[in-house]
C-alpha cells in the first residue's frame, strides 16, 4: 500500500516536525514516524469496516420498516439485494479483518454512527443504487461493480465524512488518496472463489526499513548535508529558502549519497513531485536547479556510489 513517495512525505513530516519543535530527540520523532504510517492502516481498516456498518445499519433500517403499523407492501417484503451483498458478506465474515479491529480498538462506527447514516441516505437515494435493485437477483460481478461504484461515486468523495478523519487524524488527510485506491484495487482482485485478501502497509520489509533510514541519514547528517548546499543558491539568501525545500533538498542529498540503489534520476523526480504539492510555486523548479547541478558535481567527482545499470 505504502509507496515509496508516501514514504518520503512521511520522512519529510516528521523532520519538518523535528526541526520546528523545541524537543531534539530523534528516538521521539522517530516513535512519530512509525505511528503515522502504521495510523495510516486503521485508515484502511475503518473504511473496510464502513462497508460492513453500512450493510448493517440498512438491514436494521429494513427491519424497523418492517414492523411499521401502515407499513407498505415493499416495506413488508423488502429487496434484500443490496444487505445480501456477496462483498459485503465476505467483507463482515473476514477474520483478519475482524481480528485486526479488534486489536486496534478501531470501533469508530459504532461510536460514531451519524456518518454511516448519513452515508445510507445517500447511498440509497444514489441513481447507482436504484439501478441496482432494479431485481432481486445478482451475479457475482454485478455485485462487486457495484461495490466498487458504490465506493467511488459515494463513499469516497463524502465531505463530512472527510472532515471527521480530518478531525480525528491529521495525517489522514494526505493518506486518504492513496488508501482509497487501495481499496478500489483490492475490491477488483476479487474473484468468485476466492475471498477479499487484505492489503498488507508495507509492499516489502525493505520499505520499512527504508523509511527510517531514510529518517536517521537525513538528521544525523544535517550539518554535513547543509554543507553540501552551500555556494549552491547564490541567489537565495538562506532566510528566502523555504524550510520544506531545505529539508527536501537534504532528503535528495542523502538519497543521492547514501542510498546505492535508488537512481539518481527516481530521487530528483519524486522530490520535485512532493515539492509541487507540498511547498511553494516555485520550489520544484529552484529544488531542481540545485539538484541537477549536485548530480553533475558528484558524478563528476566519484561521489555517486551507485549498484547496478542506469541507476547514475
Amino acid at each position: 500500500m505504502l509507496t515509496r513517495r508516501h514514504i518520503r512525505v512521511k520522512v519529510m513530516q516528521s523532520l519538518y516536525a523535528y526541526f520546528q519543535s523545541e524537543n531534539d530527540s530523534l528516538q521521539t520523532e522517530e516513535k512519530f514516524l512509525m505511528k503515522s504510517m502504521d495510523e495510516m492502516y486503521d485508515l484502511y481498516l475503518l473504511l473496510l469496516d464502513l462497508f460492513v456498518e453500512i450493510k448493517d445499519y440498512a438491514e436494521d433500517y429494513m427491519e424497523k420498516s418492517q414492523r411499521k403499523h401502515l407499513a407498505s407492501e415493499e416495506e413488508i417484503d423488502p429487496n434484500k439485494k443490496f444487505v445480501n451483498n456477496v462483498i459485503f458478506g465476505w467483507l463482515e465474515g473476514n477474520s483478519a479483518l475482524t481480528k485486526l479491529l479488534e486489536i486496534r480498538k478501531l470501533d469508530n462506527w459504532k461510536k460514531d454512527d451519524e456518518y454511516v447514516a448519513i452515508l445510507w441516505d445517500e447511498i440509497r437515494n444514489s441513481e447507482t443504487f436504484l439501478n441496482y435493485m432494479s431485481s432481486r437477483t445478482s451475479t457475482f460481478e454485478e455485485d462487486k461493480k457495484f461495490v466498487i461504484n458504490i465506493f467511488k461515486e459515494v463513499i469516497a468523495p463524502n465531505d463530512k465524512l472527510y472532515d471527521y478523519l480530518e478531525d480525528r487524524k491529521i495525517t489522514w488527510v494526505d493518506d486518504l488518496p492513496l488508501v482509497n485506491t487501495a481499496i478500489v484495487k483490492m475490491l477488483q482482485k476479487v474473484k468468485p472463489e476466492k475471498e477479499p485478501v487484505l492489503t498488507k502497509l508495507y509492499k516489502s520489509s525493505d520499505d520499512k526499513d527504508y523509511a527510517v533510514e531514510l529518517f536517521r541519514k537525513t538528521l544525523l547528517n544535517d550539518e554535513k548535508l547543509a554543507g553540501e548546499m552551500e555556494g549552491k543558491t547564490p541567489n537565495w539568501d538562506k532566510d528566502r529558502i523555504a524550510d520544506l525545500d531545505t529539508i527536501l533538498i537534504k532528503m535528495a542529498i542523502c538519497e543521492f549519497l547514501h542510498f546505492p540503489s535508488i537512481p539518481v534520476k527516481v530521487s530528483i523526480n519524486e522530490y520535485l513531485e512532493i515539492a509541487k504539492e507540498y511547498s511553494t510555486p516555485k520550489s520544484s523548479i529552484f529544488i531542481n536547479g540545485i539538484l541537477d547541478k549536485l548530480s553533475k558535481e558528484y558524478k563528476e567527482e566519484g561521489k555517486l556510489n551507485k549498484m547496478g545499470r542506469g541507476l547514475m
